[in-house]
């Protein structure tokens, strides 16, 4: 997300300015927010902040997916590629058994994630109870122990099933330099991407074991990081999502990619769900997603090497990939990418053979999908083949499963599609020990 400079008062308004995407941005510099306050409640980071910028007829098949996440995003579709490790049938079981006992208001609330303030996330505990709601994203900075923001975070609810227990994702931007919501007390000052580029690979891995250990120690379960975007050098002052803010971790796709490696498999090993972004890149636009309907990428093609930054993350393990809201009309002239199945899906899943979940950027508040009913941003990127949508307007969430549900019951196709991504949100829970089955 992006950071919008200016203030705003009453936790919903605090809240509604956060982002994270571009989508992220640097958090407020102001001091961390206490436990309870949401003045500071923004993002990437924090408001005040500059901005910068996923048992019905017709469901598909649960067997797990078996195409290769390892393409070339220069190879074309048809290309074979290395395997992936299949999920096992014990764990499909539970996967299964936990999709069929979800109700539809249920399997719509496992596909958004909203913003909770990072200082007080049980102020929204009604809402994530009775939308179903199976994420939230800790938006804003605090400065609250570990400890603190694990017992908060515990006061949400828990979707239950008859014979199952599913958890929620829980998410922060925790990237390092000005995006990082989490900072002071006890929390580990982190650098800029731009500043961990230049490290070693061994002290790369070193620092982000600490790190992914801090976030453990909150009841953190998935960061909104690395960022896979390439910056061409001495383009930097005029990118406003990510070069304005050193949030790449270098100028060349091969720098790039060895970094977005490193930092994915570490998360991994430390039990944190890393997410590659902003797909297929903000290195190249001129506004951001966040205050602007002009970003628009005018160079990117299906055969990019910009895209392989994100093809190593998918290749390292990435948990969950994020959509971008820009624009890329050589890739497809009419959508916004979190609205492009030419995005989406024919490029990230069938070309790129990525089969994970795939998730918006902020798509509550930012201007760039601002002409799009709040409803529509949802049905319209899952139609498109995505999955987990993220809104830091809390106001949004229901908006949002009120029309997931609604377009399930009247639409098959969609139906069906709301299925598949429900399973994958499923398949990543399972995976990271957050769904078991009785």
């Amino acid at each position: 997300m992006s950071f919008v400079h200016r203030r705003r008062s009453g936790l919903g308004l605090a809240l509604s300015g956060l982002l994270i995407c571009a989508g992220c941005g640097p958090s407020d510099l102001a001091s961390p927010s206490t436990a309870g306050s949401p003045s500071n409640a923004g993002s990437p980071s924090n408001a005040g902040s500059p901005a910068i910028a996923g048992p019905e007829a017709g469901l598909p098949t649960t067997t797990a997916p078996t195409t290769a996440q390892g393409a070339n995003p220069t190879a074309s579709p048809s290309d074979a590629a290395r395997p992936i490790p299949a999920i096992s049938t014990a764990a499909e079981t539970c996967v299964q058994q936990a999709f069929d006992e979800l109700t539809a208001a249920q399997r719509a609330g496992q596909l958004v994630m909203t913003g909770v303030p990072a200082g007080n996330p049980a102020l929204y505990r009604t809402l994530v109870k009775n939308k179903h709601l199976g994420s939230v994203f800790l938006a804003g900075r605090t400065g609250d122990s570990p400890s603190t923001i694990k017992k908060g975070v515990a006061k949400l609810a828990v979707q239950k099933t008859p014979t199952t227990t599913i958890k929620l994702l829980v998410a922060v931007d925790q990237e390092g330099g000005k995006v990082q919501s989490l900072r002071g007390g006890v929390w580990t000052t982190i650098p800029s991407a731009k500043t961990q580029g230049t490290w070693t690979t061994s002290k790369l891995t070193t620092r982000t074991k600490a790190w992914v250990k801090q976030l453990n120690q909150a009841g953190i379960t998935m960061d909104l990081a690395p960022v896979a975007d390439t910056v061409p050098a001495g383009t930097e002052k005029k990118n406003p999502p990510i070069g304005v803010f050193d949030r790449q971790y270098g100028n060349t796709s091969p720098k790039v990619s060895r970094n977005v490696t490193t930092v994915t498999s570490t998360m991994l090993a430390g039990k944190v769900i890393p997410t590659v972004k902003h797909f297929p890149g903000l290195g190249r636009v001129r506004f951001n997603t966040d205050t602007s309907t002009k970003a628009v990428d005018k160079t990117t093609t299906v055969t990019s090497a910009y895209l392989k930054p994100f093809q190593a993350g998918i290749d390292a393990g990435a948990g969950a990939v994020m959509i971008s809201s820009a624009s890329y009309p050589k890739i497809d002239k009419e959508h916004l990418a979190v609205f492009s199945a030419a995005v989406i899906t024919d490029l990230l899943r069938e070309r790129m053979k990525y089969q994970g979940v795939v998730m918006t950027d902020d798509i509550g508040r930012a201007v760039a999908v601002k002409s799009v009913p709040k409803g529509q941003r949802a049905t319209r990127f899952i139609d498109a083949g995505g999955d987990l949508v993220l809104t830091v307007v809390p106001e949004n969430a229901t908006v949002m499963v009120d029309a997931i549900v609604a377009k399930a019951e009247s639409n098959t196709g969609f139906r069906a599609k709301v299925a598949a991504s429900t399973l994958r949100v499923l398949r990543l829970k399972q995976k990271s020990g957050l769904l078991t089955c009785t």
